[in-house]
């Protein structure tokens, strides 16, 4: 099995490559542009492998993606390069739809030319599958659930520019035939993700005495699932999905963001013992512009079609990622000096 994965050295994407190549043994092509999210030493654990490569290319380059494609042959293209941090797109816009809906158009003509182009068996097994997020649906009030069809309703640039990306993917099905499958995925958490996220910032300022920001009154709910438990579901969707279909891949972990912070200050507290509690440190800090209130998946269809299972439930997953940044000072300590925790996606004031 041959694969090309876009977005490789990135948290969700890297966490993929790891479960292709250590635990499946398929033969991977990594293609990332590696901007600030991406980190090659994420893949320690695959370099030097005879099944993994990697190639440093942005998947806007038209040229670069088509030679990427020809050159390695692959069996299947797993797409989840983006620019994906919802802060960012407040205040830079332009890099979200550019990498995310320009981005996404090129690597699709590309698997169309190239699949188009293969006979029989080889034609017939190909698979394109778009990574996406549940943030494409908007907002949930405090009851219902997110499914496949629940209408799109996103809130921020970089939901709306993932929304564009998405409906790109069908419309590449429904038009030209590609075998096309897309996956929308709740809230991403576990080792290797860059600190400027919640769980990791939350992490190393608690580690380190700092201020602990939790937006509004921390009342804001997100449905948690471990990046390794996703890994599996991208590789499972991809190989037994319905080509034109769309699969929710949530972990069934709904928390408020303010108990989640509480949880990690407690698990560091048992773990790494403090003067005080950790959770004296949490700091109300004004909401973010558009903030969704509540995001849950139905993982019915996952579930139920392809058998696929969370292995981890919040509280286990937690507890592996809090151990994992205290192991892991290698890989997030030369980030901080990078990404020291500062507030994004903050507008100026209009006078």
């Amino acid at each position: 099995m041959r694969v090309i994965v876009t977005g490789g050295a990135g948290f969700i994407g890297s966490a993929l490559v790891r479960h292709l190549v250590l635990e499946q043994g398929y033969e991977v092509l990594n293609v990332d542009k590696l901007t600030y999210a991406g980190n090659l030493a994420s893949l320690r654990d695959v370099e030097g492998r005879a099944n993994y490569r990697f190639l440093q290319a942005d998947i806007c380059d038209r040229a670069a993606m088509e030679q990427a494609v020809a050159g390695f042959r692959p069996d299947r293209i797993m797409h989840l390069a983006a620019e994906s941090h919802v802060d960012r797109s407040i205040t830079g816009a332009a890099e979200f739809i550019q990498t995310n809906v320009i981005g996404t158009f090129t690597l699709l003509e590309v698997a169309r030319a190239y699949w188009s182009a293969l006979d029989g068996a080889a034609k017939e097994a190909f698979r394109f599958l778009h990574v996406s997020t549940d943030e494409v649906y908007g907002s949930l009030g405090d009851e219902g659930l997110f499914r496949e069809d629940t209408p799109y309703d996103p809130s921020s640039p970089y939901s709306a520019s993932k929304a564009g990306s998405d409906h790109l993917a069908k419309a590449w099905h429904r038009t030209y035939g590609l075998p096309v499958v897309v996956s929308n995925c709740s809230n991403n958490y576990g080792p290797y993700h860059f600190p400027e996220k919640l769980i990791p910032l939350t992490i190393l300022n608690a580690l380190a005495g700092r201020s602990l920001p939790v937006y509004g009154k921390g009342e804001n709910v997100r449905d948690w699932l471990y990046v390794e438990d996703h890994a599996r579901a991208l590789d499972l969707i991809i190989a037994r999905g319905r080509p034109g279909e769309t699969y929710n891949v949530g972990g069934r972990n709904e928390r408020r963001n303010i108990d989640v912070v509480r949880r990690i200050c407690a698990v560091l507290d048992e773990l790494v013992p403090a003067p005080a509690p950790r959770e004296s440190l949490i700091a109300f800090v004004t909401d973010r512009p558009g903030h969704d209130a509540r995001y849950a998946i139905d993982a019915t269809r996952l579930e139920t079609e392809l058998g696929w299972r969370a292995a981890e439930d919040f509280d286990s997953g937690i507890a592996k990622t809090v151990r994992w940044y205290l192991d892991s000072e290698w890989w997030w300590g030369p980030l901080r000096d990078r990404y020291d925790g500062q507030r994004l996606g903050l507008m100026a004031t209009a006078k």
